[in-house]
């Protein structure tokens, strides 16, 4: 299992795909699973990333990590996760972008309040 996900990329190395799935946060078929557990074509995968969630099917095995182009032929994305993903990254970004004041630099207020904070006025 942690080999498989490493393979396809969903993990940048097999120990932390051996983490996530320690920690529930891949499921198959809807239950949790131990790393060394065989996978099969056909079977259903959740993955929680952060706050994305992946919901895929396996379409192929390998034991190998090849090239992105190749890992992306081992898995299938449901249209709905990929989708559900889609709109919570423009979600977040709008949250972002409504939080975080843009950078630049500072007007005379703001350069008013630093002086004042470091006490030079």
């Amino acid at each position: 299992m942690d080999k498989w996900l490493w393979a396809a990329r969903f993990y940048k190395t097999r120990a932390l795909a051996s983490e996530a799935i320690a920690c529930g946060k891949v499921q198959v078929n809807g239950e949790r699973v131990k790393r060394a557990r065989p996978l099969q074509v056909g079977d259903e995968i959740r993955i929680r990333q952060g706050p994305f969630e992946h919901q895929i099917v396996v379409r192929a095995l390998s034991g190998r990590r090849g090239p992105a182009v190749e890992a992306a032929q081992l898995y299938e994305e449901k249209p709905e996760s990929r989708a559900a993903r889609d709109q919570l990254a423009v979600q977040l970004k709008t949250l972002h972008s409504m939080f975080v004041p843009e950078r630049g630099r500072p007007t005379k207020k703001d350069r008013r309040e630093i002086n004042r904070l470091k006490g030079r006025d």
